[in-house]
């Protein structure tokens, strides 16, 4: 991911943004690795954030992001998910806070070693945080 640090940073001089965030889900965004349920898994996860929270984002699940130091110490003092939810969160609270998101096109590869924790109970705390974000956001 380092290697999209240098797109992140002309992308947030040209458009002053507040956050740039790196998304697999537009063109010449993508993962490498996974198999399909997982990919099947990852796209459901934000088509469903997206019904429900509006957050101007295309990838929501997504991590590998750029803040302003400002903004960032203003959002997370707000948060107050865990896990998967909380980047989710981030997101969600900076939209809403009318903060200027961009997106910088990424291609996610999957680790080599290790797997994923992504499981029931992660899908569950998922759901809930959904619920959580849509009642307070």
């Amino acid at each position: 991911m380092p290697k999209y640090l240098p797109h992140f940073i002309k992308k947030q001089m040209e458009s002053g943004a507040d956050i740039v965030t790196g998304t697999r889900y537009v063109r010449g965004g993508g993962v490498h690795g996974w198999t399909l349920v997982r990919k099947l898994t990852s796209r459901g996860a934000n088509v469903l954030a997206h019904t429900l929270l509006w957050p101007g984002v295309s990838d929501l699940t997504g991590s590998f992001r750029l803040y302003k130091k400002s903004v960032l110490e203003d959002i997370i003092s707000s948060c107050v998910s865990k896990g998967y939810v909380f980047q989710m969160e981030m997101i969600v609270r900076a939209s809403r806070k009318g903060y200027h998101i961009e997106e910088v096109p990424i291609t996610f590869v999957d680790r080599v070693y290790g797997s994923s924790k992504l499981g029931g109970s992660e899908i569950v705390e998922y759901l809930k945080g959904l619920v959580y974000l849509l009642f307070t956001t």
